[in-house]
């Protein structure tokens, strides 16, 4: 009679539970990613940075990432080493990153202090939010493969969409905690960076706790000598270039995140300039767009496992996009009423594509080259996530002449964000192209995006 193995993974409280710890690290990572954004407006009347230092500032995220390549090594070292090796490098880089960031906020530097070009202390926070880049982008791709593990053939989707809610309540607590933390404490910039930063040191114990659990999974397969995967070998890396569903899966990745995440760095200083929002109360509407994905993630995610259509779901949150940013720009609409309703749609369409994009890559992808797989398509998603918001910087200073050196006067004048936002409304529409190139693809080669995940 065959014996029938079973290994920890098998238990449903042993994985959700698993799940459960991993999402507190990458919680306090992502509070920590937008605690800035709605303080746009406090940098530039207390230190007088303009838009343009703001978007270098926020660029810095990929520095290391894109130029160093060090999330193509993370992926490498998470195929090469394991979930716990990596897991805990990448937290601890979080939390170094992170106290580079607060001393430079917190520090009082000369105005005319200058570091390579750039205000002191812009520099300084830049490269601690470079470092952070590096730790939070390499524990994405390290929580995606232990999801992977522990999921395959059950609730991958609802489990990577139950993950990303959990995260995105991270960016919600980023959106509308800053300004009021940082106006209880005399307006100190520095204070929700602190609180932020406990927050990561907190969930790099909690992936320290996960470690065990994941040493008792590895065992669970040990003992019922389940046959491992071949190990990565660095020739898998050319095996993945030359796979076009990856390559249309990393574009729709980078141009889908890069008219959200990017837009939200500005979305704060965006409600002050055209919709008139009092700088204390405009995080508030940014933060709707997380509190949306909390439930409508996993919700997609499940439909997914139990129904499939994981490139229609891509499509139709790429042509969302379209719609969304296309009437941000448009001058006539600026009532606050309608950002809210803006937000809360960006946040369906957030919801849609991730909850169908990451699980997809596990069928395009062998598991073995997954971690390396995943870092690529960060890769080239950080080159939006660098690029974008310096040219959205660049762009706000050269289209509105004059305003930041009139803003850090005190003078009461505003952005026109026409021209930005049309440029995140382009990026929708180049996003539709690749996603129906992508269901194309799968209908060629079989992937099986249109599929459920579940296995029967």
């Amino acid at each position: 009679m065959e014996q029938i193995h079973k290994s920890l993974r098998d238990s449903k409280a042993a994985r959700w539970g698993a799940l459960g710890i991993i999402s507190i690290t990458m919680f306090a990572g992502y509070m920590l990613t937008d605690i800035m954004s709605p303080l746009k407006p406090m940098l530039e009347a207390q230190f007088k940075w303009t838009s343009t230092d703001y978007g270098i500032f926020t660029s810095a995220y990929g520095w290391l990432n894109v130029f160093f390549v060090m999330l193509i090594l993370g992926g490498i070292i998470l195929d090469k080493m394991g979930v716990r090796f990596t897991g805990l490098m990448a937290s601890g880089i979080m939390v170094i990153g992170a106290s580079i960031k607060y001393y430079a906020i917190s520090t009082t530097f000369a105005p005319d202090a200058m570091i390579f070009g750039l205000k002191s202390q812009v520099a300084l926070a830049s490269v601690g939010f470079a470092i952070f880049g590096v730790g939070v982008e390499i524990a994405g791709i390290t929580v995606s493969k232990i999801i992977v593990k522990w999921f395959k053939g059950y609730e991958m989707a609802l489990a990577m969409g139950m993950q990303m809610a959990v995260a995105r309540l991270g960016t919600l607590l980023a959106m509308a905690a800053p300004v009021p933390i940082a106006t209880y404490f005399d307006d100190s910039i520095s204070a929700p960076i602190a609180f932020a930063l406990v927050l990561l040191v907190i969930g790099f114990i909690a992936f320290f706790v996960y470690t065990f659990m994941d040493k008792k999974l590895d065992a669970s397969y040990s003992k019922d000598n389940v046959e491992a995967d071949d190990p990565f070998k660095f020739s898998d890396i050319g095996l993945i270039i030359k796979n076009k569903g990856f390559w249309l899966i990393a574009m729709l990745c980078v141009l889908f995140y890069s008219s959200v995440f990017p837009f939200l760095k500005y979305a704060a200083d965006l409600m002050v300039n055209k919709y008139h929002v009092s700088n204390e109360t405009a995080g508030l509407i940014p933060s709707l767009l997380p509190l949306g994905t909390l439930f409508l993630t996993p919700l997609f995610g499940s439909i997914y496992d139990k129904k499939g259509k994981g490139a229609t779901i891509m499509i139709i949150g790429a042509v969302m996009l379209i719609f969304i940013h296309g009437v941000f720009s448009l001058p006539i609409f600026n009532h606050w009423m309608v950002a809210v309703v803006l937000v809360i749609l960006l946040g369906v369409a957030l919801s849609l594509v991730p909850s169908a994009m990451w699980p997809s890559v596990a069928k395009i992808i062998p598991e073995k080259q997954l971690g390396t797989a995943y870092s690529l398509i960060f890769w080239i998603q950080n080159w939006g996530l660098m690029g974008v918001p310096l040219l959205i910087g660049i762009v706000l200073d050269q289209t509105n002449p004059g305003v930041s050196a009139a803003k850090a006067a005190g003078e009461n004048v505003s952005y026109d964000y026409t021209i930005p936002m049309l440029i995140f409304t382009v990026f929708g529409v180049l996003a539709v192209v690749v996603a129906m190139l992508l269901k194309a693809e799968d209908k060629k080669k079989g992937y099986g995006l249109e599929k459920p995940n579940i296995e029967n």
